[in-house]
């Protein structure tokens, strides 16, 4: 048995005891679709929903603000999260405004956010660059200082440059723990895109949620639309996984 049938299959143990529990509950509760439905009811509306075209362009467009939003974030927490690790005065500085920042409600901030730019691309973009920020920042900052004091003095006897000093050493040596902020920030980044669509979004997987819910009454469609973000939120996690483990495989 390979390395990886033996991960695998406790993971689809796991899943099939979900599911029955989940039919069991249905079927001792006996509640109705419109309720809890059966979980070969969610799988038929879920294929019926991409078959029929209802689910991929709400799908496509959470894609979308996903992929954006967490570019943004990342990039920008890449360069705060290097600033605070390097610099004590800036650490002092904007380390209040950052906790603050993270302590208030997204979904708090959604709307205004959508009043002041509309509800395209560029709100869910923000939202979702807003959620992410925090943890890969605070990840880089982490990283960075635990670079290898011995390693820094060696570069320095070196004469390399402050380039090739963080491209050669500090980079590296603080990749895990970046590429951790990464598994974190791009799940919480899917978050991010479905709370911006619920704040005035017109397409999206947050959207579907609510017309399901409400207009359409389609409880099916509606847990349908939340199984295809929790797969999408788990394949961008595994795709993230898989970079950092090329990445660091090749670094060590």
């Amino acid at each position: 048995m390979t390395a990886r049938l033996r991960t695998a299959l406790p993971v689809l143990g796991l899943a099939l005891l979900f599911l029955l529990g989940w039919r069991a509950l249905v079927e001792i509760g006996r509640y109705p679709p419109f309720i809890l439905p059966a979980p070969e009811v969610v799988g038929e509306r879920l294929v019926r929903a991409w078959l029929q075209g209802t689910m991929a362009p709400h799908a496509l467009s959470t894609l979308t603000a996903i992929a954006s939003g967490f570019l943004l974030g990342a990039g920008l927490a890449l360069l705060a999260g290097y600033l605070l690790a390097r610099s004590a005065l800036a650490e002092r500085l904007l380390s209040p405004y950052l906790v603050a920042a993270q302590a208030t409600p997204i979904l708090a901030l959604a709307p205004l956010l959508a009043l002041w730019f509309g509800t395209g691309l560029a709100t869910k973009t923000i939202i979702c660059a807003l959620i992410v920020f925090f943890p890969v920042a605070v990840a880089t900052m982490v990283g960075i200082r635990s670079v290898d004091a011995r390693l820094l003095e060696l570069g320095h006897s070196l004469r390399a440059s402050r380039w090739q000093v963080f491209r050669h050493l500090e980079l590296p040596a603080a990749l895990p723990a970046i590429l951790g902020g990464f598994r974190v920030g791009v799940t919480l980044a899917v978050i991010g895109a479905i709370v911006a669509e619920w704040a005035g979004g017109d397409r999206g997987l947050g959207v579907l949620i609510l017309l399901a819910r409400g207009s359409l009454f389609d409880i099916p469609l509606m847990f349908a639309t939340l199984v295809t973000t929790a797969l999408i939120g788990l394949a961008l996690y595994l795709l993230v996984l898989l970079v950092e483990r090329r990445l660091i495989g090749a670094w060590r």
